[in-house]
Parts: structure tokens; sequence; C-alpha cells
């Protein structure tokens, strides 16, 4: 089969262009495709990224023309540009490009269809057909499933059954499930197996956005490739590790959605876990796709299991009432549209977790995600141990500030060091002091939406930043024992806070009672 190397460095290394493909995309009306994806493929284009063998194809049930579908389309992309200052009067970023975008709308076509139908498939077959005769394509096809988690396994058996996914020597065929991947460890399971009953997991790409972002990525490197952090990575040195998700954002329009799923479902098992596996785990081989993810998996294989009282000591869930986020009156939750009055449904959850292998014995991993919160920001840290405090005993130093190594991935993409300094004086005195890193500062990056990174990977073949089927069992695996419980009321109560704090009081004293606290959010 004509397919690229799985080492990401080495399908770079070869050409910075993707391969001749189609990218065909499944709902091409949605806000997904008109935020996200669509506005990811213009700077694919922008930059040259994309083959001049490219073509795309959008699939959804909406009657609209061309000239619509273009219009559609560009008016995303040009208020993406907008928002990240491309067309601001002082000048700064990138104004439109009408060439980049010229290149798209001249290789796009539109198939209107039901994707429950098999004659959509007949259309969209037909389509490649012309995408490979007149775009030189070479046969080749990505299909992006930007609908409902509930369509995933109906597409993907659709296009099998029209002979889309088969590949031969001459054109491979790769298919990008958006997440959620599953609702619980059942459904996942389940829709791996329908899935891969059809394909091949080397032609599974489930994304995660989050792994699109610059940080996360620098994870691996930062951990790897500097002798001075790699070293400390471990029990012996690291007093604890706190991964914070918070969000600003309520549940606005998706409250129907929310209510049935709640932030463990949606931020836990995956957004999460992915920055959790990259911080504890192992070094791999080689960048090869599957050592990386090998290695993620078995990060997450080693979560210790959750009895009942580690259950009801360890993981805090709560719900925001209402409240003020910056400057701003904000709702209860129970008060947005389609929410129950007296609805259980989570917007915070916060958990203790811990891993059993050598490296990470006795180190507890705090994690935190909620709605409604006081500030956005995305963030790990590691904190380290204190040194001996014997050589102050006699000094006015009463206490040793926490070293800590913060890595920042939203809003302002960095990391800082925090450590302990002098103070000018006679006196020995000790303050905490802070180095930052941002990538503005050092690297000059284009406004970007964290789908091109993911999108171009899956061009080339790369699937080092996608989860694996495994992957994606062994993060429902552990916390399908949370939701269990949480069945039963009484005995996980849910805890409220107000729209604009840091969330319930349960989280803060499930760290008071280790003598620890977490990094203020505020």
């Amino acid at each position: 089969m004509n397919d690229q190397p799985a080492s990401a460095t080495a399908a770079r290394a070869r050409s910075h262009t993707a391969p001749p493909c189609a990218l065909v995309i499944f709902g091409t009306s949605g806000d997904l495709t008109r935020r996200l994806l669509m506005p990811a493929v213009y700077n694919l284009s922008k930059a040259a990224r994309l083959s001049s063998n490219f073509a795309l194809i959008g699939v959804d049930r909406s009657k609209r023309t061309m000239q619509q579908f273009h219009d559609d389309l560009g008016e995303g992309i040009r208020k993406f540009v907008s928002d990240t200052g491309g067309n601001s009067e002082a000048g700064g970023g990138e104004p439109f490009d009408e060439k980049a975008w010229n290149f798209l709308t001249q290789r796009t076509n539109l198939v209107d269809g039901d994707v429950t139908q098999p004659l959509t498939y007949k259309r969209i077959a037909e389509d490649l057909e012309r995408a490979k005769r007149e775009h030189q394509t070479g046969g080749n096809a990505v299909f992006y499933l930007a609908v409902a988690s509930s369509l995933f396994g109906t597409i993907i058996e659709n296009l099998a059954a029209a002979g889309l996914m088969e590949e031969t020597d001459d054109h491979w065929r790769r298919v990008i499930i958006e997440k959620p991947f599953g609702n619980d460890l059942a459904s996942a399971k389940a829709l791996n197996a329908r899935v891969l009953k059809v394909v091949k997991e080397s032609q599974v790409f489930r994304m995660d956005h989050f792994l699109g972002k610059e940080t996360v990525q620098n994870i691996m490197a930062l951990r790897f490739a500097n002798s001075i952090f790699e070293p400390l990575w471990n029990r012996d040195h690291i007093d604890n590790v706190q991964i914070t998700v918070a969000e600003t954002v309520g549940v606005e329009r998706r409250a129907a959605f929310y209510e049935q799923t709640g932030a463990m479902r949606d931020m836990v098992p995956n957004h999460v876990f992915q920055l959790l596996s990259l911080t504890a785990m192992e070094p791999p081989n080689s960048f090869d796709p599957d050592a990386v993810r090998t290695e993620k998996t078995k990060a997450l294989q080693g979560l210790v299991p959750f009895d009942e009282g580690d259950l009801q000591r360890n993981v805090v869930r709560g719900q925001y009432t209402a409240g003020v986020v910056r400057d701003q009156n904000v709702s209860a939750y129970r008060d947005s549209d389609g929410v129950a009055p007296n609805s259980k449904t989570e917007t915070y959850v916060a958990m203790r977790l811990a891993i059993d292998n050598w490296r990470w014995a006795g180190v507890p991993f705090y994690l935190r995600t909620g709605k409604s919160m006081t500030r956005r920001t995305s963030e790990i840290a590691i904190q380290f141990k204190h040194a001996p405090f014997a050589l102050f005993r006699d000094t006015a130093v009463d206490s040793l500030s926490a070293n800590v190594l913060a890595l920042q991935i939203q809003p302002d993409e960095g990391a800082s060091l925090q450590f302990s300094a002098k103070k000018p004086g006679p006196e020995i005195q000790l303050g905490g002091v802070r180095m930052d890193f941002r990538y503005r500062d050092y690297f000059r990056a284009a406004p970007s939406t964290g789908y091109e990174t993911l999108v171009y990977d899956c061009m080339i073949g790369d699937q080092t930043l996608f989860q694996r089927a495994d992957s994606v069992e062994a993060g429902w695996s552990a916390v399908q024992p949370i939701l269990d419980l949480w069945k039963n009321d009484h005995r996980a109560p849910l805890e409220f806070y107000a729209a604009g704090s840091a969330g319930p009081e349960g989280a803060d004293e499930m760290l008071w009672r280790s003598g620890r606290a977490w990094r203020p959010i505020d």
C-alpha cells in the first residue's frame, strides 16, 4: 500500500506538504466545521501544507447551492481571522488570504444526502472518482466525521459497505472520529468493536483536539529533551501533580446535551486523561506512533482502581449556582433551558488518583475541571518536594515556598518555573520568584484552531496524537466505577459552587486532608 511512514519525524523530514488526497467532511453545516475545522483547513492552505492535488467534499442534508456552501464556510473562516486579529486597524495579525481561500473553493464540491442511506455513499464514490480525475488526488481520502456521535458507527459501516474504506497499493483511506467516543465503558467497547469489524485500526484516527495544542505536544519535548527535568520526574522528587481544566463559559446552548453528559463524561476520559498520560508516561523507545501510544496507555492502565470508600473521599462532583463571571451575571445551571429543576448533573468534578508503578508510587495526581469558574485556564502543575528546612532554622525564614513547574496549555501557551530566592538585605529571607516562558515571545506562530496539526497528521498517516482503541477503553475503565456510584445519589452527594468561583469546598477539603492546596486559578 502506498502509505506514509508511521514516524512523524520521518514524514515531516521527507516533505512539508501533505500527499495528494480528498478531505470528505460529514456535517459541513455544523458549528464544529464552520468554527474550527474549516479555519484549520484554510490555515493549512495558507501555509502551503496541502498538496496541489487536493480536493474538498462536503456531505450533509442541507439543501444549499455551491455558492451558499462557499459563503457559509467562508463566513466562519473570516470570523476566525477577524477574532484572532487578522483585520485589526492597528495592523496586528495577517489579513484574510484570498489566494488560500480560492485554492479551496476551486477544489470543493457538495454532496446532499442522508448519511443513513446507501445512495449517499454512491454519490460520494462518484465525487471521489471525479476528484481523482480532475484534481489528481490519487484516490486517497480522509473522511472526517463532524457529526453527532450516534452516527459514527453508521457512517463507517456505510463507507465500508460501499467499498470506500478499501485500500490498495495505489491509495489509502482514513477516518477521523471526533469525541465523545462512547459515553461509558460498555458503549466505548461496543463502538470500537463495531468500527474495527469493518476497518483496520491503522485507518482510524480518534480525535482529541487538546492534543493539537502546542504545549501539550511540548510535554514530551520538555521531559525527554532536557536533562534538568527528566531525572527529577519521579516519586523521589515530586510531591504531587495538579491538572486543571477550568472554563468560564457555562453550558450555553448545549444544556440538553450536557444534561445527559456532565463534566465527567465530557472532559475526563478524553481531555484530562490525555494530559495525565503525557505527564505520567514512561519514555517511549522512539517517536513512532505506536511506541508513544503504548506508553500513554500503560500510564492509564496503571491507575489504581477506586473502591467505594476511595470514591467518597477522593472524588467531588459539583454544580454551579447563580453568580458573576467576568463581571457578567450568570444564572444557575438548573435555570438553563433544557435542564431539569432538580438536576443532579455535575458541571464540576475533582478527584485524587494514584498510579501504581515504580515512578509514581505514593504521588497523588489531582484533577479538576469545571464550567462557569473564575478564570479560563488549562494547566499541568508539577509540585516538587520541599528541600530540608534544617539549614534555615536559625534564620528569619519560617517556611520554604513550593517549587512548581507549570505548563500552561490555554489561553496563553507556555511554561513557568517557581522557586525560592534570597530577598535583598542583610538578613537571610526568602521570596518566591518565577521564570516565565511564552510561545509568543520566542516563536512566531500564526493563529490556529488546534486542528491544523491533527488534520495534517492524518493526511500523512501519523497516529501519534490520536487515541488507540485500548487507550480509549483504559480511560473509560478508570471512571466507570465513579459513574456507577453516582447512580445512587445518597452515597455521592452533589455539592454546589457559585458561578465565578474556583469550585466547591469539598474539592479544597480533599487536598487539605493531606496538608496540600490547589494552585489558585483566580
